[in-house]
């Protein structure tokens, strides 16, 4: 499935349902009430009316669907997913929206210890105190496990061979 396809899923149903019936009610009144009622409208092709009213609720279902992501993403990353929602929900012209793709957190990774969710900046476990990622026996700060150098202070790490012995 497609990262398009793994995000619509994300999407509550509640979401879905607001959306769905936002659309169906908005674009049924704006063609039959307002484009019926509105002069200059009137003069339209049916197919012209019935492209303006269902095509321009499109938009707002889309910012529905948005803030509806913004909402599960948030809360499956562990942050303010409350706040979140009200700010894309809130803040004019999609800048919520667009804050939150910008300053969201990466998503949490499982602890090799006790596979409890833990935050990705974490350098142990706050459960079990397990090392998240291999650390520096000189520095202590976080290596990659293929590095043969610590880059902070130049101490030769172990590899991995006499890590698993």
């Amino acid at each position: 499935m497609s990262r398009f396809g793994e995000g619509l899923r994300i999407v509550p149903r509640t979401a879905w349902a607001i959306a769905v019936f936002f659309y169906v009610v908005m674009s049924n009144l704006a063609f039959f009430v307002l484009t019926a009622s509105d002069k200059e409208m009137r003069q339209w092709p049916v197919y012209g009316r019935a492209l303006f009213s269902y095509g321009i609720f499109l938009l707002l279902v889309a910012w529905i669907l948005l803030v509806g992501f913004v909402y599960a993403d948030a809360k499956r990353r562990g942050m303010r997913y409350v706040m979140w929602t009200w700010l894309a929900a809130l803040i004019p012209d999609g800048i919520g929206i667009i804050l939150y793709f910008i300053l969201r957190d990466p998503m949490p990774k499982a602890c090799p210890g006790c596979s409890s969710m833990v935050p990705k900046r974490f350098a142990f476990c706050p459960q079990c105190g397990t090392a998240m990622q291999p650390t520096c026996s000189n520095c202590g700060r976080s290596v990659e496990s293929g590095w043969a150098n610590c880059p902070y202070c130049g101490t030769k790490l172990p590899s991995e061979t006499n890590r698993a012995a």
